[in-house]
């Protein structure tokens, strides 16, 4: 008895010592994270606080990599372009062979201006770039993660997907159709292991309007809004959120436990509450009032809106 005891002692020993080994070697091994527009700014910004987190990052950019020393890898990778995405990811997998974590983050906007400002082809390129750029994203991605049954697919969105942007529609339109896309999304694949979020910044201070795409439709009732609001949007982004906030709540999001669907940042969380619990004619008043849109046409966007209200 006293035998047989101590041989089943010794082999819960040693089944508990290789479940140790194992587990410790799996939490050892980095989990690989890709993350689109790594050039610059948030995404930067993301690829460099998940290196430091552990994870082995593969940042992509339109360039390629650029000269000097980075804390992750670089992938050429235009997301407007179906074969430049398969490649990419094509080349990650062969180095890897999995991907744990997808964040969206590649995007561009045009300049304030009238929503008519733009053509149809100007409205279509930034639709490529910020919503169609992630479903190719997705779609490469998404079939990878199913057959490891887990990943993480997180999308840079932005508070204008849930708020209306006067003189800056394609990009909300663009922002909306983001929110959409991932609630939709996450539904699909969670019993797959699978989870989307969406983080929500605000104004976040990068180079966002060095890049500015200029409309390509001008139309002279909008010229002095259009030279009003280039002066604001500099001290906007120059007093926004640093791109490190951005990045630490997309660690949060892929680190998560339970993930939730929409993280906003900074700002954008009082933003998020107000949209949620203003009734909406009160926020329509004061959106309206607070941004001058009624009497004042080319009176120019100089804040955040904000409502005043006691719900919590």
């Amino acid at each position: 008895m006293k035998e047989a005891m101590q041989t089943t002692l010794s082999n819960k020993a040693t089944t508990e010592g290789s479940r140790m080994k194992i587990g410790t070697g799996d939490n050892m091994k980095s989990k690989i994270a890709l993350v689109t527009g790594a050039s610059s700014g948030i995404g930067k910004a993301t690829a460099e606080r998940l290196a430091t987190a552990g994870y082995k990052v593969y940042g992509t950019s339109r360039r390629g990599a650029q000269a000097g020393a980075q804390s992750f890898e670089v992938l050429a990778l235009d997301v407007t372009s179906d074969e430049s995405v398969e490649a990419a990811v094509r080349e990650l997998m062969r180095r890897e062979g999995r991907i744990d974590l997808l964040v969206n983050n590649a995007g561009f906007s045009v300049a304030p201006s009238g929503a008519e400002e733009s053509s149809i082809e100007q409205a279509r390129a930034i639709f490529e770039t910020n919503f169609f750029g992630i479903v190719r994203m997705t779609r490469s991605v998404a079939p990878q993660m199913r057959r490891q049954g887990s990943g993480r697919i997180i999308n840079i969105g932005s508070v204008f997907g849930f708020l209306p942007m006067p003189f800056m529609a394609l990009y909300a339109a663009t922002k909306h159709a983001v929110e959409g896309y991932s609630e939709s999304l996450d539904h699909e694949l969670r019993t797959r292991g699978i989870r989307v979020s969406v983080i929500e910044p605000a104004n976040t201070n990068t180079r966002f309007d060095a890049n500015l795409l200029q409309p390509d439709a001008k139309l002279d009732e909008y010229r002095e809004i259009r030279a009003a609001l280039a002066k604001q949007m500099e001290a906007l982004v120059e007093s926004g959120d640093k791109p490190s906030l951005v990045a630490e709540t997309v660690l949060n999001a892929a680190r998560a436990a339970r993930p939730k669907l929409r993280y906003p940042v900074g700002r954008g969380v009082a933003l998020s509450r107000m949209r949620r619990f203003v009734p909406a004619g009160m926020f329509d008043k004061s959106f309206r009032k607070q941004f001058q849109l009624d009497g004042h046409v080319n009176t120019p966007i100089t804040k955040q809106p904000t409502v005043k209200n006691s719900a919590p």
